[in-house]
């Protein structure tokens, strides 16, 4: 059983890894003895959380990359290749809001600004896809991969608020399953895409809708999800773990073009 569930020696390259999922996904991946590359646009978190990893006697490769640059992706990945000679798993992680693509009280869906729209979606779905060719790329010649997208609860039904993010997660979760067909089809059946699709969790995108930023209690918004999610909390980062590892490892051997809900429950109440 440990064997089927192991991502020991496995080559792991997390876009967006400094962050707070990613990140803890990047800690519990190198403590099951995986090597992670912290792949992100903010280079100094990056090496902040490969210091932390390898303190705690993990690998950890911090590795500057801007996922809307393919220039740049290929250059990290050029990188990553030479110090860590080979890659087994992208995890495109990277993504995010913004209030200013955010319809609220201060700023209605009219006025929204063109390049907030247009940095939510970029970021969310190109920053999936850029990387896809890069990595992927590399996996259809060599005849084996993973890669794992990460999608959102919005993706499922579009959430009030935030149209943009919304349509982007969408974007993501068409794309993971249409690339899942495509890397089979045309490549190797021993290449696999999936998608997580976390519901609730405090982030630094999120916090600011779900929370009061002076006393931390929830705001209206945050009360909602709550009553709405059975098992009646947010998620703490380190729950996403256990489901990433198996996507991971050969105990998913036969999934591939799924799209996996870590929500407490959230997508299957309707309500009532």
């Amino acid at each position: 059983m440990d064997r089927l569930f192991s991502v020991q020696d496995k080559r792991v390259v997390i876009t967006g890894g400094a962050g707070v999922l990613c990140g803890a996904i990047a800690r519990d991946l190198a403590q099951q003895g995986a090597k992670v590359c912290i792949a992100d646009y903010d280079d100094i978190r990056a090496k902040e959380l490969a210091k932390e990893i390898e303190a705690a006697g993990g690998f950890a490769l911090p590795v500057r990359m801007n996922v809307l640059d393919k220039a740049e992706v290929q250059q990290a990945f050029q990188c990553v290749l030479d110090s860590m000679g080979g890659i087994d798993i992208l995890i495109n992680g990277a993504g995010g809001n913004k209030k200013e693509a955010t319809a609220t009280d201060e700023m209605s869906f009219f006025d929204m600004p063109a390049d907030a729209i247009r940095w939510v979606f970029d970021l969310n779905f190109i920053g999936s896809i850029l990387p896809s060719q890069v990595f992927g790329k590399y996996m259809a010649e060599r005849g084996e991969g993973n890669i794992l997208n990460v999608s959102s609860m919005s993706a499922f039904c579009a959430l009030t608020k935030v149209g943009t993010y919304s349509a982007a997660k969408a974007a993501v979760s068409n794309f993971t399953e249409w690339l899942a067909v495509h890397m089979c089809q045309n490549y190797s059946t021993d290449i696999r895409v999936n998608a997580i699709a976390p519901g609730f969790f405090l982030t630094e995108q999120n916090r600011f809708l779900l929370t009061n930023e002076q006393t931390g209690d929830l705001t209206p918004r945050g009360k909602t999800i709550v009553d709405h999610t059975p098992m009646g909390r947010f998620g703490q980062p380190e729950e996403l773990c256990g489901t990433v590892r198996w996507l991971l490892s050969d105990a998913s051997k036969f999934v591939t073009g799924t799209v996996i809900p870590i929500d407490g429950g959230f997508n299957a109440f309707s309500g009532v």
